[in-house]
């Protein structure tokens, strides 16, 4: 079984911003790239409080309604795909099935 060290070296070994939040939106993990991302609105702050803080009411609404998807077995949504970025969320489940939170991240946009 891996340990926590181990887990957070692989997380923030990941070149692309890596955010998890539970199923209440509150932050319990930011990869070390994810808190450069998120630089502006606190970085490391940020944990512990709500991600929908740091949306407007519009992307506030689209979370919202991709969890509810989640609840209802949905896996994982591409919510934005422009030049700029591709923006996903992703169901987090425990082996059970149950979910236990999601994580947004993003990539460059594909060629």
């Amino acid at each position: 079984m891996i340990d926590l060290e181990h887990l957070y070296a692989m997380m923030d070994s990941l070149v692309v911003p890596y955010l998890f939040a539970d199923t209440n939106h509150t932050i319990q993990y930011i990869n070390k790239p994810g808190l450069a991302w998120y630089a502006k609105f606190g970085g490391a702050a940020l944990i512990g409080q709500s991600l929908l803080a740091c949306h407007n009411e519009k992307s506030v609404a689209t979370i919202e309604e991709i969890l509810e998807a989640f609840k209802n077995g949905e896996d994982e949504r591409i919510y934005e795909d422009s030049a700029r970025r591709r923006s996903y969320m992703t169901a987090v489940r425990a082996k059970d099935g149950r979910l236990l939170g999601y994580y947004e991240r993003f990539e460059p946009p594909a060629d």
